[in-house]
Parts: structure tokens; sequence; C-alpha cells
């Protein structure tokens, strides 16, 4: 694709721009007027776009410098070649989008979704000052994230490839698989990311940072250059060891469930604790795992939706990108675990009755839920003290009774103003 990037761009009134929205989000829904918005090498810098929709939008060449779009919809946007530049994309929907050689340097772009987005170089026309449109110059800049922002994004698939992202924030990311060939990530703050089969063949990682990184399935070898980069505390594939033991653990669990379904009848409550349960994937999604003790354990990935978890004890465990959708975790004990991208969405973890007037509350002390899914969860009077929620998503969650002495919420959403 070749964008004819004009001499000038017309600068446009954030009432002009109006016009335009309107007539696109018409065009999105279907209603009679609409027309789908093509905005090409226009001076948007400034303005306010957030909470708006430009999905499918024509964007390329076009200024949004210092521009506001939190929460903007931009999926499968052709933003190819803009000037994102110290912009405020916080939260923003930019699924699939075009972003081939556009700049976003200095950028927030917190926890945007922008899976399989485009970030490659781009080929760009530049008129010609005499001759206008019969001679064009062409160049291929890379894309430009320097300094940008990106902690806490979803950015699984995206492409990367030969980008500059020096000292570019990716703390918390979710980068599943994404291509980063030839990036230059000089400086660049990984930690915590969940990198899981991410390329990073010829990259600079130059005193770049992947403190707690998961990095499954990651050659770091392959890159250009890595010098005085941070490696400590990643997760790495798991060891033989747990790969061997995995039907084994699997048979303590199913002998869990059994002891649940029979009212203790048969089987015992599975004891994991230290253990490397990621071998055992989906394998637990839905089973009785009441009174389940896997303090310090690995779950990370573990699809454990719907199931029961009653009583469990996962102090200090590493949950980080886990499925916990419906779970039952009534009276689970979770203090100190890492929680950081897991979805909670639906899940239960109210207090759990024990007699006529005892109950044992979940207990979420010192906990890490930077990023948690947690829509319409349930925290009744659970102790969330001195927890990291940053970023989370509790719309909808209850929060009746429990206690949040000293938490980090910060762009936390759906919390309780007081407590």
């Amino acid at each position: 694709m070749t964008a004819v990037q004009a001499t000038g761009r017309h600068r446009l009134s954030q009432g002009e721009l109006e016009m335009f929205l309107l007539s696109h989000e018409r065009f999105l829904s279907g209603k009679p007027g609409g027309k789908r918005a093509s905005l090409r090498c226009v001076d948007l810098s400034g303005l306010n776009l957030s909470g708006r929709n430009l999905s499918d939008a024509d964007l390329s060449g076009s200024t949004f410098q210092n521009s506001q779009m939190v929460g903007t919809r931009l999926e499968g946007a052709n933003l190819f070649a803009c000037d994102l530049r110290k912009a405020n994309l916080q939260g923003a929907l930019m699924m699939r989008a075009d972003l081939r050689g556009a700049s976003l340097r200095g950028a927030n772009v917190s926890q945007a979704d922008l899976t399989r987005a485009d970030f490659r170089g781009g080929q760009i026309g530049m008129a010609h000052r005499g001759k206008g449109l019969d001679l064009l110059a062409h160049e291929r800049p890379p894309g430009q994230l320097d300094d940008a922002n990106f902690s806490g994004a979803t950015l699984d698939g995206s492409q990367f490839n030969d980008v500059s992202a020096c000292a570019a924030d990716f703390t918390d990311c979710s980068m599943k698989g994404a291509i980063l060939s030839g990036a230059n990530l000089k400086e660049a703050n990984l930690s915590g990311a969940m990198l899981e089969g991410a390329e990073f063949s010829g990259a600079i990682l130059d005193n770049a940072r992947f403190t707690g990184a998961i990095l499954t399935g990651v050659d770091v070898k392959r890159a250009r250059s890595s010098q005085g980069a941070d490696l400590s505390s990643c997760l790495r594939e798991p060891s033989e060891d747990a790969l061997a033991r995995a039907d084994l653990l699997f048979a303590s669990a199913r002998a869990n469930h059994e002891w649940c379904r029979t009212g203790g009848k048969e089987g015992a409550p599975a004891r994991f604790d230290g253990e490397d349960l990621r071998p055992l994937g989906q394998r637990l999604k839905g089973f009785r795992l009441t009174a389940l003790s896997a303090r310090g354990a690995c779950l990370v990935g573990l699809d454990l939706s719907g199931a029961h978890l009653q009583s469990v004890n996962l102090e200090g465990a590493d949950l980080r990108g886990a499925s916990l959708k419906g779970a039952d975790l009534r009276g689970a004990r979770l203090a100190g675990a890492n929680l950081t991208r897991t979805d909670l969405n639906g899940a239960t973890l109210a207090p759990l009755p024990i007699g006529a007037t005892r109950c044992n509350v979940v207990a979420l002390d010192q906990a890490q839920l930077r990023y948690v899914a947690a829509q319409g969860a349930d925290f009744s009077r659970a102790i969330l003290d001195g927890a990291d929620l940053r970023g989370g998503n509790f719309t909808g969650a209850l929060f009746r009774g429990a206690s949040l002495k000293g938490v980090n919420r910060i762009q936390a959403e759906g919390l309780p103003d007081l407590y």
C-alpha cells in the first residue's frame, strides 16, 4: 500500500470532526445518512475522540499529536503512517489496526487492545513540491514506538518487525505470538510480559528488562544483541520432571474431585504445594477441588473456569493469565498470590459458611491483581488489604463489606468510591 501525503494538512476543528464522527457511527450502526469516515492526511492534533467509534475508518497519514483517544474504538482502522506522538490511547480498542509506519513516540497506549495490530514499516509517498502528484518520493520508515507506554496492553499476534521501541514500556503486556524480529528494544521494559511463542530473531535487546516475564517457547539467543538484558526470574518451559509428573498430579486432582463428589467417602484433597501445574493445561476445567492446597504453585495459564475451589490454599501461587471464570472460590486463601491478567469474570469470592455462626472469608491481602478481568465477580467481605489492583476491570463486581485498605487502585474500573 502507498499512502499519498499532502504537503500541507487541512486542520479540522472539534466541531468539524464531530460531523465526521456522527456520520461514521451512523454508518456502522446501519442508520440512514451514514458514511464511512475518510480522514486522510488531516490535522486532528489536540482534538478529543475519546469513547467514539472509528472502526474500519481510513485515517491514513493524519496527525493526532496530543489528541485524547481514551477508549476510542479503532478496530480494523487504517492508521497507516499516522502521527500519534503523545496521543492518549489508554484503553483504546485497536484490534487488527494498520499502524504501519506510524509514530507513537511518547504515546499512552496502556491497557489498549492491539491484538494482531501491524506496526511494521510502510511505504509513504510524498508529493513533489513543484510537480505535485506527477512525481512521488518514497520512504520506508520503520514504526516508531520509542518511549511509548503500552503497560497492560494486549498485543497478541501483533507485528513489530524492525520497529524502533527504545525505552518503551511493555510491563504486564500480553504479547503471545508477537513478531518482534529485528525490533530495536534497547532499554525497553518487558517486566512481567506474557511472551509465549514470541519471535525475537535479529532484535536488539541491549539493557532491556524481562524481569518476571513469561518466556515459554521463546529463544532470546536469536536476538542480534542482548548485552545487559535482565532476564532474572523469567518463567521458562516446564521442566522434564514437571512434565513427567503431570499424570500423577492429574490423578491426585481426580481423587480430590471424587472426594467432593462422594462427600469424603472416596479420594482425598490434593496437595500441590510448590508444583508446576502448567502441563495440566485445560484438564482441570470444571473440577471439584475443594480444600486443594497449592501454596507457591505455578498455575500460569491454567483453565480452571467453572471449578469448585472452596477453601483452597493458593497463598503465593502464580496464577497469571489463568482462567477462573465463573469459579467458586468461597473461603479461598490467596494472600500474596499473583493473579495479573487472570480471568475472574463472574467468579465468587464471598465467605464460605462453615457453621451456624462461622464462615471463612476470602484472603487476597498483598495479592497482585493488575489488569485482572473481574466483571460481575463477588468480593463480598473479602480481605484485599495492600493488594495491587492497577488497571483491573471490576465493573459490576460486588464489594459488600470488603476490606480494601491500602490498595493500589490506579486506573482500575468499577471499585467502590468509599470503603
